[in-house]
């Protein structure tokens, strides 16, 4: 990763809880190229081989990021999907997947980003808190998404 400039970078966690077992929830998970089915954000995703591919994102801001995305780590057992990212982004993205009490998944989603986009380089500081609720409102629909694509019918 490039050095970090503070206006730039940027560190996401949010916990998904989920209706079904960390099992079930790897097996959507670790099919990227499923995303865009789920979680409206998600444009598209290309494979462009076995381990990495390129995606397209965008929430209610009128810009679209594109990100090359390749495996960094595949766990099953550790519940760990891990992936590396360029392009708009760069940096890295991590799904933790364990059993929640009371049973389903609790998901942590990590990730730590620099922002290559010229544009958004130069509006980092007076739009971060934007840039910031843009994120949050991607992770919401995702989760929906998610829990409705799991939930037992």
């Amino acid at each position: 990763m490039p050095p970090r400039h503070a206006w730039s970078h940027y560190r996401f966690h949010c916990v998904w809880n989920l209706p079904a077992p960390p099992a079930a929830v790897f097996a959507v998970l670790e099919r990227a190229e499923e995303y865009p089915g789920w979680w409206p954000q998600v444009r598209s995703v290309t494979p462009l081989d076995e381990t990495s591919g390129t995606a397209v994102f965008r929430s209610f801001l009128p810009y679209a990021l594109m990100v090359t995305a390749r495996e960094r780590r595949r766990d099953p057992a550790a519940g760990v999907l891990e992936i590396g990212m360029s392009g708009d982004l760069e940096g890295w993205a991590r799904w933790t997947l364990r059993p929640a009490p009371g049973g389903g998944t609790r998901a942590d989603y990590d990730q730590e980003v620099e922002v290559r986009r010229p544009l958004m380089r130069r509006l980092a500081l007076p739009a971060r808190p934007v840039f910031r609720a843009n994120h949050a409102w991607m992770m919401r629909g995702g989760r929906r998404g998610l829990t409705a694509l799991l939930r037992p019918v």
